[in-house]
């Protein structure tokens, strides 16, 4: 018997993660994942599933590739090489003006300019100049160029062979305006960033015409602006001449005017200013000294009447009355002296005071002289102040009539100012006019002419081919995500995790069907040990490992739950465990074709009661292999449903499980049908088989929400017929290659013999080849399968 707990609680060899038993086991013997929520993970962005996308999709990528840098090639023939040749043009702008000693930039003005100049360079009237001044609308390979984008380019430059229209069918009106249409159409004007230089740049097919139309838009917008600069210059300065004139005219009038007014009112000018403003000027001023004058000398006779004549400044600076007082002085101290010895009757001493006194008398005639004149003095000022203001009295009456008669004379002169004024200002502009169409000031300068091109700049194929093989890679992307939005298959075992949060345990090979009987049979083949693999995930399964009873299904039809249930009952019989085999597909039953058995009797009599009881014991059938019964279905029922959901059902499963170690049930698929369900309550575990690009994601989800609605217990999944010798699948999952199943299976043979290969080379069948013509056959065979389940 299967000892389940002789078995080690270790990693199983299930996928990607251990199995160990608490991981299923729920506490009352149930064998249910929900150690793990697959479904709840949210993996995001994931670069490295981009790879394998890519790793999966090469082909496609690659011939998406191929085709890209094809059609960039072809794209590249049927283009016409143009030439391009670029012009410099430097726009003058005028320096700035000074008003006032403020200088004015305008920067906006500036910008202004080089956009109006580029405007001008795009203009037809310039195009029209170029096309008059190159001749262009008699050039027939400038009119009627090679088309840029052709098939029939490919001949021209293989071959030289083009075919031009005739220049004769185009009338000359018609052969100007495809010419300016030309010019316009293949002319590029910028601005060089943060300079004052535009970039004209012409494009053609031929390279001589790239260079001559571009120079020649710079001269000729060049030329433009000379001649409507000298044309504005001319009608300015007639237009100067006629106001000249005119203003000429009008300054003579008022002249006239003004100096017949003058004489009618007697109005004399001298200067700006009248005879008698003039006067009356000449009084203020003359005034103002005689009243000074006479201040002065009014505080002099002040001071003469409070007796200090003598301390006056006049008496103290006369030169006569300082001698007499120093000589007075000088008497008076020898007096003094001789008065100790003399007495002052002594004749010596009366001389002396007779000399004093006379020098005294002349002291005091002098000052009086001084005084009478400063007196004299004070009068001559008063009456001058009186006749001054007197005159300036008379003035201001005269000044008051002549205002009167000035505010005419104001206003005629104004106007003569006026006239005079505009006509200083336009004959100056006049001659600024005459000076500047002289010198014929340029507005724009070439800095760099164009030279001819020696290369096309068009077209380029490697940016041709770096475009088409960014477009096909788009339109490959694109197919690749329509793809799998339609294949809604499961393709690795990372989605069955995922989607449907079962754990796998077990991946099962895919096998040619030719092949796969001897894949079965064979216990070294790949298959057998990846059913093998199976089986020791199943042990580790459940805390006292296996399952009794294992209910193999699977969504739908055709995806190897009758071989899993075949092989599994083998595996497990080959470890000494007693296994019954039940065929539970009451509709179209297959485990009997399998052991090479009849289906006259099985599970179906059973449930009727429509076996005889000697035949009861036959109903059981031993097989070739060792430790393996198998209960087959039996005769079809018409209502298979209601005898698997019949009490006899469960107790017959419940009786089974006590005779046998494992009973495996091969139950029929779940979507469409209530058997899978019904049994899948009465089995301990149940193992749903998914197989690989067959069963759509919908499907498998229903099936499994089905099974557990009824009960069902779950335990994991195996996904079947699994390409491993896939080169992006062996890349995920590095553990699984075409030889990993395969150990032991290669016998080294002698360098040089090939088995059944008489007179090939050694190396026809060497084990590297063989895998090369595997993947090959592989990838055919993936491609094929995808699309189909895409369709």
């Amino acid at each position: 018997m299967l000892d389940r707990n002789r078995q080690p609680q270790i990693a199983g060899p299930g996928y990607g993660h251990a199995l160990s038993a608490d991981l299923y086991y729920d506490g009352a013997q149930n064998y249910s994942p929900y150690g793990r929520d697959y479904a709840a993970q949210d993996e995001g962005f994931n670069p490295l599933r981009l790879l394998f996308y890519v790793i999966q999709y090469r082909w496609l990528i690659v011939m998406m590739a191929v085709a890209g840098l094809v059609a960039g090639v072809i794209v590249t023939m049927m283009q016409t090489p143009k030439y391009q040749a670029t012009t410099q043009l430097e726009v003058l702008v005028p320096s700035a003006k000074v008003f006032q000693d403020i200088e004015v930039v305008s920067e906006n003005s500036d910008v202004r300019a080089f956009l109006t100049a580029r405007e001008k360079l795009k203009s037809r009237a310039l195009a029209q100049r170029v096309v008059f001044q190159l001749g262009l609308a008699e050039k027939p390979d400038f009119l009627f160029p090679t088309p840029s984008f052709s098939i029939g380019n490919i001949f021209y430059r293989a071959f030289g062979i083009s075919k031009s229209p005739s220049i004769q069918e185009k009338t000359p009106e018609e052969r100007e305006g495809m010419a300016i249409k030309r010019v316009l159409d293949d002319l590029t004007v910028n601005l060089v960033t943060n300079t004052s230089l535009l970039s004209i740049t012409f494009v053609d097919q031929k390279p001589k015409y790239a260079s001559d139309v571009a120079n020649q838009v710079a001269q000729s917008f060049i030329d433009q602006r000379l001649d409507q600069t000298s044309e504005t210059s001319d009608l300015a300065r007639q237009f100067i001449q006629e106001q000249v004139l005119q203003v000429k005219q009008k300054l003579q009038k008022s002249e006239e005017e003004l100096v017949a007014y003058a004489k009618d009112a007697g109005i004399t000018v001298t200067g700006d200013k009248s005879l008698i403003g003039s006067n009356i000027e000449a009084l203020n001023t003359a005034l103002a000294t005689a009243i000074q004058e006479r201040l002065d000398a009014g505080r002099m006779v002040d001071q003469v009447d409070k007796g200090r004549g003598a301390s006056l400044g006049p008496v103290l600076e006369s030169e006569g009355l300082q001698k007499l007082s120093e000589k007075l002085a000088d008497l008076t101290s020898q007096y003094q002296q001789k008065l100790g010895i003399l007495k002052p009757g002594f004749p010596e001493m009366q001389q002396l005071q007779s000399q004093i006194k006379e020098l005294q008398r002349l002291y005091k005639n002098g000052v009086l002289a001084i005084t009478d004149s400063l007196r004299l003095k004070f009068q001559e000022a008063q009456n001058k102040e009186a006749d001054l203001k007197a005159k300036l009295t008379e003035l201001e009456k005269q000044q008051i009539v002549f205002n009167d008669k000035n505010i005419k004379y104001t206003i005629l002169k104004r106007e003569v100012d006026s006239n005079r004024s505009q006509y200083d200002g336009l004959i100056a502009k006049l001659n600024e006019v005459g000076v500047s169409s002289e010198l014929k000031t340029q507005s724009a300068a070439v800095v760099d002419f164009a030279t001819r091109p020696l290369s096309p700049y068009s077209p380029r194929l490697s940016i041709n081919l770096a475009i088409a093989l960014a477009l096909f890679m788009a339109l490959s992307a694109s197919i690749i995500y329509i793809v799998e939005l339609l294949n809604n298959t499961f393709t690795n075992p990372e989605q069955i995790e995922k989607e449907l949060g079962l754990a796998m345990l077990g991946i099962l090979p895919l096998v040619d069907d030719r092949e796969l009987i001897a894949s079965i049979a064979d216990q070294k083949s790949g298959l057998s040990e990846a059913y093998r693999s199976l089986r020791t995930s199943l042990q580790f399964s459940g805390a006292e490992g296996a399952p009794r009873s294992l209910l193999v299904t699977s969504s739908e039809p055709s995806e190897g739950k009758s071989t899993t249930s075949f092989k599994l009952g083998q595996d497990f019989a080959a470890l000494g465990a007693k296994v019954l085999l039940v065929d539970g597909d009451l509709r179209k039953p297959n485990l009997h074709r399998l052991f090479g058995l009849d289906n006259a009797i099985g599970l179906s009599n059973l449930l009727t009661n429509t076996v005889r009881k000697e035949d009861l014991a036959g109903i059981f059938r031993a097989t070739k292999y060792p430790n393996v019964t198998v209960l087959t279905s039996g005769t079809i029922p018409p209502n298979p449903a209601d005898l698997l959901s019949s009490p006899k059902m469960a107790l017959i499963i419940t009786n089974l499980g006590k005779r046998f170690d494992l009973v495996i049930i091969d139950a029929p698929p779940v979507v469409g049908l209530s058997d899978a369900p019904i049994l899948g309550r009465l089995a301990e575990g149940t193992l749903m088989v998914i197989s690989t690009n067959q069963v759509t994601r919908k499907s498998a989800k229903t099936a499994l929400k089905r099974l557990r609605a009824a009960g069902a217990n779950v335990i994991g999944a195996a996904m079947s017929k699994f390409q491993v010798n896939k080169f992006d699948y062996n890349y995920a999952y590095k553990y699984m290659n075409s030889q990993y199943y395969e150990y032991g299976t290669n016998i080294p043979k002698i360098e040089g013999k090939v088995d059944g290969g008489a007179g090939q080379p050694a190396h026809a069948k060497s084990p590297a080849f063989r895998r090369l013509v595997r993947r090959l056959r592989s990838g055919v065979d993936g491609f094929v399968d995808r699309a189909k389940s895409s369709s």
